[in-house]
């Protein structure tokens, strides 16, 4: 029996500004800072004599394998994504860079998230991925439309309460 499995859907290639400056300065600390730092140590390592049983040198070569997975995935994600440069013309309504407030119908709890690329997305800032089922589901509503949204727990319901972009604010 066969493993084979459909390709995983792509993400899709955009990113804010602040977010693209953060991948390539995350590409210029991993090349220029960080892997000559692990292949001076790996080095070190190596001249301590069998490597079979060395420890250091079993580390370092894995960490130096993940610097240059995590460059090479940059290297080449970089050049694909593209920048979304300011706030869409219509400005009340759910595209991506808003931040949105929901409102959970059936709770009544009160949810913020900034809809970015999925290259950037943060849990613990609210950042969701234009990607997620949430700001697909929100896409294009404004104020005060409900709409509902398949998440892992289930049908869930959202009235809109606000939208922001950076650099005025529409509610």
């Amino acid at each position: 029996m066969s493993r084979w499995r459909p390709p995983s859907p792509s993400s899709t290639a955009i990113i804010t500004r602040a977010g693209f400056e953060r991948l390539k300065a995350e590409l210029d600390h991993l090349w220029h800072t960080l892997r000559p730092e692990v292949v001076k140590a790996l080095a070190a390592a190596a001249a301590e004599g069998d490597r079979s049983e060395n420890a250091e040198y079993t580390y370092r070569k894995k960490q130096l394998g993940e610097i240059d997975r995590r460059a090479r995935y940059l290297s080449k994600r970089i050049p694909s994504l593209k920048v979304a440069e300011g706030a869409p013309a219509d400005r009340d309504a759910v595209f991506f860079g808003a931040t949105i407030e929901l409102e959970n119908v059936d709770s009544g709890e009160i949810l913020r998230y900034r809809i970015v690329g999925p290259d950037e997305t943060d849990a613990k800032l609210g950042w969701i991925s234009i990607d997620s089922p949430l700001a697909r589901a929100a896409m294009k509503k404004r104020v005060d439309d409900e709409f509902s949204a398949t998440l892992p727990g289930g049908e869930t319901r959202f009235a809109v309460v606000a939208v922001r972009y950076e650099g005025g604010t529409t509610d």
